[in-house]
């Protein structure tokens, strides 16, 4: 925990907004996250301190199948838990907006709680909502969920317009022009080209891992973090265990054709799906990654994209598995320890950790405030740039 006291680990995905949306609809009397709650989630404030966590990105993250008004209206919903969150733990977690702030909050032994969108259905094909987004704090913006949305293609739907549209490149743009970070998690690797092609400023993958590793499409291939040092960019490890073991991959499949076949959504984590899960396990064991499976993804990546570019995003209360030695948040000790016995300094230790992520909020904001100097608000329209939708 030295390396972590001085230089503690900024995740970039945490689905804690949603899993309180799911479990008890943002009573956050009925599952109070100051005490231990590991019987119901991944996510509590002690092993948040037990696991060096210093910055979190909070996911405010709405299911794709959401659409127009009730996707946005949903992520405000998840804004204004993370606020509550933030405003019933001031000792603990303290609101983040920049890099700098970031810093202040470590040095004040607090986690830096910062926000991002998962999924651009959230701003209902509205540059205005996407600034409005921003204002109220969300510091970077998943281009996609799972699903294709009218301006960008998914990693894991059917393509549909190439990668960006016109309006999607416009998207970027505007992300760049406000200071919001383009997340590439979940998109189509025609759509990650697009983004780095376009954007201005770095780029994140906010919780994905290295298809170099494990062939699935959530993760990154070689030829894309090949880009990031010419980008500035960080990839953000993740240990969802479908998308670190290929052994995993097939069985998770199974778990969630289970889910479905018992009426379920495949990422319901609630109490009663994950007995689902359990009892489907019991049937047929799990392959289990451990902490040393995320290590083998961070020295690919870090060979591949090198050490200024690569990060940690776990999406604990995001899926049902974990890897042993990182079952919640506390866990992160666990992979440092691994990556040390891997001959890790202490200087890789601390960009993988800390540095790399504030230096990309960093380079968004100076980018933002370059841009805004030369144009405006843009108020171009999905209809204008992409044309009226065919179907």
């Amino acid at each position: 925990m030295g390396l972590l006291s001085e230089f503690p680990v900024v995740d970039g995905h945490n689905d804690l907004p949603w899993a309180l949306r799911e479990q008890v609809r943002y009573d956050l009397d009925r599952l109070d996250i100051a005490g231990d709650q590991s019987a119901r989630l991944h996510t509590d404030i002690p092993r948040l301190r037990r696991g060096g966590v210093g910055g979190q990105f909070w996911s405010v993250y709405v299911r794709s199948g959401m659409a127009g008004d009730d996707a946005v209206s949903a992520t405000l919903e998840q804004i204004d838990v993370v606020g509550r969150l933030i405003a019933r733990h001031p000792r603990d977690l303290v609101r983040a907006l920049t890099a700098d702030d970031m810093e202040s909050a470590r040095r004040d032994g607090r986690i830096a709680s910062l926000m991002g969108a998962e999924g651009g259905h959230s701003i209902n094909n509205s540059l205005a909502t996407l600034r409005a987004l921003h204002t109220l704090g969300v510091r970077y913006m998943t281009l996609t969920h799972n699903d294709n949305n009218a301006w960008a293609d998914s990693a894991t739907d059917a393509p549909g317009v190439g990668g960006l549209s016109a309006f999607g490149r416009e998207v970027v743009r505007e992300m760049n022009r406000t200071g919001m970070l383009v997340d590439l998690s979940h998109v189509a690797v025609t759509t990650m080209r697009d983004a780095l092609a376009v954007t201005e400023a770095p780029v994140i993958f906010s919780h994905s891992s290295a298809r170099a590793i494990c062939d699935h499409p959530r993760n990154v291939p070689d030829e894309v973090l090949e880009l990031l040092p010419a980008n500035g960019g960080v990839a953000m490890a993740t240990f969802v265990p479908k998308f670190i073991l290929p052994a995993a991959v097939d069985w998770t499949r199974a778990a969630d054709e289970n889910m479905e076949a018992h009426g379920l959504h495949p990422l319901d984590t609630t109490p009663p799906a994950m007995k689902i899960h359990e009892a489907f396990e019991a049937e047929r064991p799990r392959p289990v990654p451990t902490a040393a499976t995320v290590a083998d993804h961070l020295d690919h990546m870090r060979e591949t994209a090198g050490i200024d570019h690569i990060g940690i995003g776990g999406d604990f209360d995001g899926t049902a598995f974990t890897p042993r030695g990182l079952d919640d948040v506390s866990g992160y000790p666990n992979l440092i320890a691994e990556l040390l016995s891997r001959k890790w300094s202490t200087a890789d230790l601390a960009k993988l950790t800390w540095q790399n992520s504030v230096r990309a909020l960093r380079a968004a904001e100076d980018t933002a405030r370059g841009a805004q100097t030369v144009r405006g608000p843009s108020r171009a329209t999905l209809e204008e740039l992409d044309g009226e939708p065919t179907a």
